[in-house]
């Protein structure tokens, strides 16, 4: 989270000598272990059910929190059936994904350009490098640059790279400060670094 650079100014926090912790995303084994903690005295899941939701989220973003509401809303799905049989199970689940991850911003991500995408891979790869969720372009520029050389793609320009950060921006998958020079502007995502990573994956 960002919460003291969003809230303090530079000299202050510098000055309290903020030291940030790095929290690392649960394992497929923790989330396992979080779920079943919170839904066994329920007895309404099945065990193929909440493995495959902790194995999603932890592919994705290891955020237990996602984990937990993909099963609410799983058992929401299952007990609005006319059996109301009530044990939720692997449909139940697709069928909370399917919702969670079919937003329109999702779908606005899935559709971009190639290198629109590489921008939004950037930003996530420097929010994580950083711990926090927001950078100036330079920054930014700079993960893209290294990205499209590991890729084999051919490296765009500043100017043209601002240009994606713009057309991102007029779709409201991201964020500009306003009344900056555009290398120093800061960015960051309106939508969250986990939809990223799902509407994104293997896409580029």
């Amino acid at each position: 989270m960002d919460f003291p650079e969003r809230v303090m100014m530079n000299k202050i926090s510098s000055r309290l000598g903020l030291t940030r912790l790095a929290f690392q995303p649960y394992t497929f084994q923790q989330l396992q272990e979080i779920i079943s903690s919170r839904v066994q005295d329920l007895k309404l899941f099945e065990s193929d059910a909440v493995q495959f939701v902790a194995r999603k989220v932890a592919a994705v973003s290891g955020d237990a929190r996602r984990a937990l509401d993909i099963c609410l809303r799983a058992t929401e799905l299952a007990q609005a059936e006319k059996d109301r049989r009530g044990m939720v199970g692997m449909v139940h689940v697709n069928g909370a994904l399917q919702e969670m991850f079919s937003s329109p911003k999702i779908m606005a991500m899935k559709l971009c350009s190639s290198y629109e995408k590489y921008f939004l891979k950037s930003l996530v790869a420097e929010f994580r490098r950083t711990g926090v969720e927001e950078s100036c372009f330079k920054n930014i520029y700079e993960q893209l640059d290294g990205l499209l050389r590991v890729q084999g793609k051919e490296v765009i320009s500043v100017a043209v790279a601002i240009q994606l950060a713009y057309q991102l921006g007029s779709m409201r998958l991201v964020l500009l400060q306003p009344g900056k020079i555009d290398i120093l502007r800061k960015i960051r995502l309106n939508v969250s670094t986990e939809d990223v990573i799902f509407a994104l994956d293997e896409s580029v």
